[in-house]
């Protein structure tokens, strides 16, 4: 049987891509680190890590199991927190991951309603978009992903549970008010995310044509600041908007093109009472 240890320090050392910084990360010594990889190859018959240099890195059966090990230790800890929650709500961890619009608005609502109701809970959060955070979620790194999706974004694979959190408007945002995002169509565009411009693209398209895209930035600060500066034009969500709004720019809702807030869980149901509580504040939250 493999052993949680050896599976622990495998994955520490495929997310710092060395043994020194997995040493540091998991506060072992170096020949500890060194010691549990050389018992995990010996348990598993395969070779693990191969040296390059002064480094290392893993081989395809290295990094095929890393990946498995991060997902297992991840789970661990996910069951280590279900049986504390499962005494009560009075003590346990809930691991939320979200997109920055939402983790500067709805978020701290819902930290605050979580810790005034259940104040035993810690709740921890990382600042990452969509993809990351399901990724995250299957890998069992975190209880609860807090996502935006379009219309036309490929579905999810099997074992992710969404929750429909809220409709988020889109807006055009331009320097002058203009009552049609057909005015825009010869004017420079700001792209944001993946997600973002895939949507940007599709809103143009609908609209009879393609927009030229020629800056690019997932912040929407500066992508006001561009704005602002006559650099060209953009589309953002009214949770960007209310996060920081910008006095030099105009936006104008585009009505057809909501985004969708959902928080999702991933495996069989039901969550933990911990990543109950903490959906149920998020939507008390909106």
């Amino acid at each position: 049987m493999l052993s949680l240890v050896h599976l622990n320090v495998l994955a520490a050392v495929a997310r710092t891509g060395s043994v020194t910084e997995a040493a540091k990360e998991l506060h072992y010594s170096q020949s500890s680190v060194s010691h549990h990889l050389a018992r995990l190859e010996t348990e598993t018959g395969a070779k693990l890590i191969q040296h390059v240099g002064r480094g290392i890195r893993l081989t395809p059966e290295g990094r095929l199991l890393a990946n498995r090990a991060a997902e297992i230790v991840g789970r661990v800890e996910s069951a280590s927190n279900e049986l504390a929650a499962q005494i009560g709500l009075r003590a346990g961890r809930v691991r939320l991951a979200g997109f920055q619009s939402a983790l500067s608005t709805i978020v701290p609502k819902a930290a605050a309603t979580l810790a005034e109701k259940y104040p035993g809970i810690e709740l921890s959060l990382v600042d990452v978009d969509p993809v990351d955070a399901l990724r995250l979620l299957r890998q069992g790194e975190i209880d609860v992903a807090l996502i935006f999706r379009y219309a036309d974004t490929p579905v999810e694979e099997e074992g992710f549970r969404l929750a429909h959190v809220a409709d988020d408007p889109i807006h055009l945002v331009s320097q002058r008010p203009r009552d049609s995002i057909t005015n825009y169509r010869e004017s420079a565009w700001i792209g944001g995310c993946e997600r973002c411009q895939a949507e940007l693209m599709s809103v143009c398209q609908l609209s009879g044509f393609t927009p030229r895209i020629l800056y690019l930035s997932d912040d929407m600060v500066v992508m006001q600041a561009l704005v602002a500066a006559g650099m060209g034009v953009t589309i953002l969500p009214g949770l960007a908007l209310q996060a920081h709004r910008s006095s030099a720019v105009h936006a104008t809702e585009l009505p057809d093109f909501p985004r969708q807030i959902y928080a999702v869980t991933y495996g069989d149901p039901p969550d933990p009472p911990a990543t109950t509580a903490l959906i149920q504040a998020i939507r008390e939250s909106v």
